[in-house]
C-alpha cells in the first residue's frame, strides 16, 4: 500500500475541480474560467479537515447566492475513500472531514515508505543555495547565532525532503576593515601576553576571548612574532588567530549538529575577479557614479530610497560591495536557481539594496529569498541573564550548550517563528517535568521504547498488528497529525 505522495488536500481539489466541471455542464453555472482552488484547515473541528470556499469565489459570477451553490456543489461530489463526509456551511464554505478508515491505513503506508514518508518533488531538482550563520571570525559565536544555525539547518533538511537540491553555506568574512582590526587587536593582546606594554586600538576587539586566544598564540608560536617588523607581524598573527577563530566556530557548530558543503571565503572574491567583474557589469549598466571620491551604487534608480557606497574615498571596498560579487558568485557562476539568506536582525535594512543589487546584475530580485533572524534573550524564570558568568561579557553559543545540552538548544529554538524575538528561560529548558517540552517528548520516546521492548519479550509479532483498530478519537487525532507531514 502507498500513501498518496502528492497529498490528500490535493485529491479533494481534484474532487471540487470535477463537481464543478459537472455543475457548468448541468447549467448550474456558466461556463467561465474557475479561479483557483485552495483549502484551509478550520481550527474548529465540527468544521472538518479542510474548508474550501470556492462557491464564494463562484457566487458573484453565477449570479446566485453562494449557500445553495455549496449545496449544488457537493451533491456532485463522487464518493472517495478518503473523504468520509462533505457539507455546506454558512456563508458558502464546503467542508470536508477525513475517512477514519483511510487514516488509519496510512499507518500501514508510513512505515512501508520508513524515511521517505513525508518527502515530496516539489522542488523537482531545483538548484537552491542557503546561506546561514556567516558570522565574522573575530570572536565566538554567541546566542543569537545559534538560534540562525539551527533555523539554517532544519530548513536545509525541510527544503531537500520537498526535492530541492540544497547546498548549504557559511560566507567567511575574511576580508576589510573589521579582519583589520582584529588583527591589530590580537596583536595588542599578544604583545601583552609576552609583558610588553601594547594599548589595544580604540575601534578594537576587546573581549576576553582575545586574551585567551592571544595566550593561544604564545603557546603554540612563542615570541617569534615580536621579532618581526610589526606591518608583517600584525596580518600573519591575524591570520593564524582567524584560523583558531573558525575552527572553534566549525567545533561549536558541529556539536550543535550543524554542518555546511562549503565555507567560502570573501577574500577569494578579490583573488579570483568577481569583485572586478562585478564592478565593471555595474559600471556598464550605468548603476555607478562617482561622488566625494567615492563610488556610489545608484539604487535610486531601482526604486530604493538612497544610493549606496561601494568604494569609499579611502579606496577600501564596503561589505556591501563584496556582497554584491558573492550574490554574482552564487546566481551568474554557480547558476543557484534559488538563494535563500538567513541574516541577523542587524542586517534588516540590508534586504532591499540586495535585491536592487541582484536586479541591476540581471537576476530577478524574486529568486532571492531573505529570512531575519531575530534576537534571543536569555532568562533564568523571571531574571534576565546579560552577562557570562565565566568570562564577564557576552554569552557564547557553547556555554548555553553546556548549560543545557545541543538537542535542547535545537528544540527551543525551533519553537518560535525566525521573525519573532524569543526568551530562552534555562530554568525550564533544565526541568525534568511535563513543564519543559523536551523532557515531556524524551519521556513520551523513553515509554515507547519500553511498549517495544516489552512486546519484543512477549514474543508479539507487531506485523500481524490490525490497523482497522485504531479507531479511538486520540487515536484518530494523532493520524491526522502524522498525514500533514508531507504537506
Amino acid at each position: 500500500m502507498e500513501l498518496n505522495q502528492s497529498m490528500v488536500k490535493y485529491r479533494i481539489v481534484e474532487l471540487l475541480a470535477g463537481a464543478v466541471k459537472q455543475a457548468q455542464e448541468k447549467g448550474l453555472l456558466p461556463p467561465a474560467e474557475v479561479p483557483e482552488i485552495t483549502l484551509e484547515r478550520p481550527q474548529l473541528a465540527e468544521h472538518g479537515d479542510y474548508a474550501s470556499s470556492l462557491p464564494l469565489k463562484l457566487a458573484r459570477g453565477a449570479g446566485t447566492a453562494p449557500l445553495p451553490l455549496a449545496e449544488a456543489i457537493v451533491g456532485l461530489l463522487p464518493a472517495s475513500r478518503e473523504i468520509e463526509r462533505a457539507w455546506a456551511a454558512p456563508p458558502g464554505f464546503i467542508n470536508f472531514s477525513l475517512s477514519p478508515v483511510w487514516l488509519a491505513g496510512q499507518v500501514e503506508a508510513i512505515l512501508e515508505l520508513g524515511d521517505r514518508f513525508g518527502s515530496i518533488d516539489l522542488g523537482r531538482g531545483t538548484g537552491l543555495q542557503l546561506e546561514f550563520v556567516s558570522v565574522n571570525p573575530t570572536g565566538p559565536l554567541h546566542v543569537g547565532h545559534g538560534r540562525g544555525a539551527v533555523l539554517g539547518s532544519t530548513l536545509a533538511r525541510v527544503l531537500a525532503a520537498a526535492g530541492y537540491q540544497v547546498a548549504t553555506e557559511y560566507y567567511v568574512n575574511d576580508a576589510g576593515t573589521q579582519i583589520e582590526t582584529f588583527h591589530r587587536s590580537l596583536f595588542a593582546r599578544y604583545q601583552q601576553a609576552l609583558g610588553r606594554e601594547a594599548a589595544v586600538p580604540n575601534d578594537g576587539y576587546v573581549g576576553a576571548y582575545l586574551v585567551d586566544l592571544a595566550r593561544h598564540m604564545v603557546q603554540e608560536h612563542g615570541d617569534r612574532f615580536l621579532s618581526m617588523p610589526p606591518e608583517e607581524a600584525t596580518p600573519a598573527l591575524g591570520r593564524l588567530g582567524m584560523e583558531g577563530m573558525l575552527a572553534e566556530i566549525r567545533a561549536d557548530l558541529e556539536l550543535l549538529g550543524v554542518t555546511f558543503d562549503l565555507w567560502f571565503s570573501e577574500s577569494s572574491l578579490y583573488r579570483e575577479g568577481q569583485y572586478q567583474m562585478v564592478t565593471q557589469l555595474l559600471r556598464q549598466g550605468g548603476f555607478v557614479e562617482e561622488r566625494e571620491g567615492a563610488q556610489w551604487f545608484t539604487s535610486t534608480a531601482l526604486g530604493e530610497s538612497k544610493d549606496n557606497v561601494l568604494v569609499r574615498s579611502t579606496g577600501a571596498p564596503t561589505y556591501f560591495a563584496s556582497d554584491i560579487a558573492y550574490h554574482y558568485n552564487k546566481f551568474v557562476e554557480r547558476g543557484f536557481e534559488r538563494v535563500i539568506n538567513i541574516w541577523g536582525a542587524d542586517h534588516q535594512g540590508h534586504i532591499s539594496r540586495m535585491k536592487a543589487a541582484v536586479a541591476a546584475l540581471g537576476v530577478s530580485p524574486e529568486r532571492l529569498t531573505v529570512i531575519i533572524s531575530q534576537m534571543v534573550t536569555l532568562r533564568r524564570g523571571e531574571e534576565m541573564v546579560r552577562v557570562s558568568k565565566r568570562s564577564g561579557d557576552i554569552i557564547t553559543l557553547r556555554e548555553l550548550m553546556d548549560e543545557v545540552g545541543p538537542d535542547v538548544c535545537r528544540f527551543f529554538f525551533l519553537t518560535r517563528s525566525a521573525d519573532a524575538q524569543m526568551d530562552f528561560d534555562l530554568e525550564l529548558a533544565k526541568k525534568q517535568s511535563e513543564e519543559n517540552p523536551v523532557y515531556y517528548i524524551q519521556y513520551a520516546h523513553t515509554r515507547m521504547a519500553g511498549i517495544l521492548r516489552h512486546a519484543q519479550e512477549r514474543g508479539v509479532d507487531l506485523e500481524a498488528g490490525d490497523v482497522s483498530l485504531l479507531t479511538h478519537p486520540t487515536e484518530q487525532a494523532l493520524l491526522r497529525k502524522l498525514v500533514l507531514l508531507p504537506e
